[in-house]
């Protein structure tokens, strides 16, 4: 009964949450509502025995992809009189594509036949996962920590900003100088 409790809990904080983030005029409001949908699903994840699912999702998608779109979103320049279009001329093709994916998503719910099993004890599958990390997979292990490092360098390049010598204004794009410039670090 009172994992019954926890269950509906962390779903009910997922989907407030998530329709808090669809539907919020503040981006920043919206990307800490995020961050209340992502505990959501690792809670859920923790119930359902997927111990390496529920930590990936508070590692790499709270603790990194969330605190990254914050930083982007506190980082980027939207002048004070910009006010997005309003209206419902720009929601109509969104609307629909919404709803047919809901009518797809329901036609394949509802067409699948789900087996029920008696539920189990949940085994935990870090360490299997682990040892075939660093044994089997190790190659495409570090090929994606090389890829994502060369990302983390390419952003850090494109959103750095060139000082303007004494008197001058800085470059209208705020990107990396043209290589005949001299740049100051």
């Amino acid at each position: 009964m009172s994992g019954d409790l926890v269950f509906y809990g962390f779903a009910l904080l997922t989907v407030l949450a998530g329709f808090f983030v669809v539907f919020s005029r503040n981006i920043v409001h919206a990307g800490f509502s995020l961050l209340f949908t992502l505990f959501g699903v690792a809670g859920l994840f923790a119930l359902l025995g997927a111990d390496f699912l529920a930590v990936t999702q508070v590692i790499v998608y709270i603790g990194g992809v969330l605190v990254l779109i914050l930083f982007v979103v506190m980082m980027t320049r939207i002048p004070r009189g910009y006010l997005p279009r309003r209206g419902f001329d720009h929601m109509v093709p969104a609307g629909a594509l919404a709803i047919v994916l809901f009518a797809l998503l329901y036609k394949v719910v509802t067409g699948t036949g789900w087996a029920v099993r008696e539920p189990g004890p949940a085994h935990p599958t870090i360490s299997e996962i682990g040892a075939r990390l660093m044994t089997t997979h190790i190659f495409p292990f570090e090929f994606v920590s090389l890829v994502l490092l060369v990302a983390m360098i390419g952003a850090a390049i494109l959103i750095r900003e060139r000082e303007a010598p004494a008197g001058e204004e800085p470059a209208a794009g705020g990107g990396p100088a043209a290589p005949d410039e001299e740049v100051r670090s």
